[in-house]
């Protein structure tokens, strides 16, 4: 997957939302009812190194791979930045980017939690993002 395909695989989560932070952060965040599940980093000279929210246990597994680290002051959280999303096979890294969402979807209320659920006229079905993306799940 291309940094374009992950943007679009990111906003495709019912009740995502994406913002733009300017300098000094330089970041894209997605979020889901206000809870951030992933981020790139939009400025030289880490433009478009990728960031998701792992498992204790994914994050010991991932910091040894090459080309993924921990992130920068969110370790301690376990997040981990993903140097080029191109190195990771695209079945792998959408498992990732489920598991943040599901992650950060998780710590809402079941209020916010069901009127997520409700609403999705703006985002793409699972059908039409499989098709558009030929992604395996959303």
């Amino acid at each position: 997957m291309d940094v374009a395909a992950v943007k679009e695989y990111c906003s495709c989560y019912p009740g995502t939302s994406s913002k733009l932070f300017g300098p000094p952060s330089n970041i894209l965040v997605y979020y889901v009812g206000g809870r951030k599940f992933a981020y790139f980093k939009t400025s030289e000279p880490e433009q478009w190194r990728f960031s998701i929210c792992t498992s204790p246990e994914r994050f010991l597994e991932l910091t040894d791979v090459p080309g993924i680290k921990p992130a920068r002051y969110m370790a301690r959280f376990r997040w981990v930045t993903i140097v080029d999303v191109d190195t990771v096979p695209a079945e792998y890294l959408q498992e990732l980017i489920t598991w943040s969402y599901t992650k950060a979807f998780s710590g809402l209320s079941k209020r916010q939690q069901a009127a997520i659920a409700s609403e999705r006229p703006d985002k793409l079905t699972s059908a039409e993002a499989v098709s558009r993306l030929g992604l395996t799940r959303c």
